[in-house]
């Protein structure tokens, strides 16, 4: 199946990194390379663009894509929470820009083969990387019913997660699941007939809770952006685009945070804490897709992109 991805928000984004000619930028979430593309396609002698992905789907279609640039272009297999140290490694010393466009991609969404689905029956897999290790087949068949209550209520905010947590541990005492139709299946069946007529799939808060599991998705998003920051050359911005509350929370509160890191109580009249800022928030309010943008991409009717500028002085 050959590889498509939509870049959602990418002229906002392009524009809030205001790339420098000269400049070393980092994609820490390649898919196609439609924001790769934008920013190797401004960028000139010297200039450095860095993506990483862990797909070797994206790894592939984002080559093709980008060899016109050649050398410019460095395509690098690896999650983004290894950013730094890959960087590092290849002998830089900061970046002027990273962009993050979180969540799963259209070709991962569209491709049944590989398991993040609940509009098709194929094995259920989940994983970014099919290289081996856990799957949702693994999660689905092996937590706990309290653990699997946890998932879907706190990573997909599903009201129903108790009842469908009991339905799943009760299909797979019967037989493991090991299909997205059979947990699909297992979801609808948990949740009461009044609210499968609501608007969207039953499953789909299910599926991305499972899915954010299997990949972690949150762990490294939350264990990435301070170092990402601390990487950044003076000037240098970071752009993230989430698709759901719980990444719009953590990217919003870990650039707040860098912008004022200061702990001393309220009425102390000077910091004594010694915390530093280390940039401004630009977004005091995310960037959120146009209407023209909605109606050709309905899958970026959610996406919110949020950016953070490092200061040195």
């Amino acid at each position: 199946m050959e590889f498509e991805h939509i870049s959602v928000l990418q002229d906002e984004t392009i524009e809030a990194l205001r790339v420098n000619s000269k400049g070393v930028y980092a994609d820490g979430t390649l898919g196609g390379g439609g924001h790769s593309y934008r920013i190797c396609s401004l960028l000139g002698e010297g200039g450095r663009l860095y993506g990483f992905d862990v797909d070797p789907d994206a790894i592939a279609a984002a080559s093709e894509k980008l060899k016109e640039f050649g050398d410019r272009a460095t395509i690098i297999r690896s999650n983004f929470q290894y950013m730094v140290d890959e960087l590092v490694k290849r002998g830089e010393t900061g970046t002027d820009g990273i962009i993050l466009d979180l969540g799963v991609s259209s070709h991962q969404l569209d491709d049944p083969a590989r398991g993040f689905t609940y509009r098709a029956d194929a094995p259920l897999d989940m994983r970014m990387s099919r290289d081996g290790g856990y799957s949702a087949a693994d999660a689905v068949n092996t937590l706990s019913e309290d653990e699997l209550v946890r998932i879907i209520r706190d990573y997909g905010e599903e009201r129903y997660a108790g009842r469908i947590a009991r339905r799943i541990c009760q299909e797979r005492q019967i037989k493991p699941i090991r299909t997205t139709g059979e947990l699909a299946g297992a979801v609808r069946a948990a949740i009461p007939a009044k609210a499968r007529q609501a608007a969207g799939h039953p499953a789909k808060r299910t599926f991305q809770a499972i899915r954010i599991h299997v990949n972690d998705e949150l762990g490294v998003l939350e264990r990435s952006l301070d170092g990402m920051i601390d990487f950044l050359n003076d000037g240098g911005r970071i752009c993230v685009i989430t698709f759901h509350s719980l990444e719009d929370r953590i990217v919003k509160n870990i650039f707040r945070k860098n912008e004022k890191p200061c702990t001393c109580p309220p009425d102390f009249p000077v910091c004594v804490c010694g915390k530093k800022s280390k940039g401004k928030v630009i977004t005091g309010k995310p960037i959120v897709p146009g209407e023209n943008e909605i109606r050709e991409n309905n899958r970026a009717h959610s996406a919110k992109l949020r950016v953070f500028e490092r200061r040195l002085t």
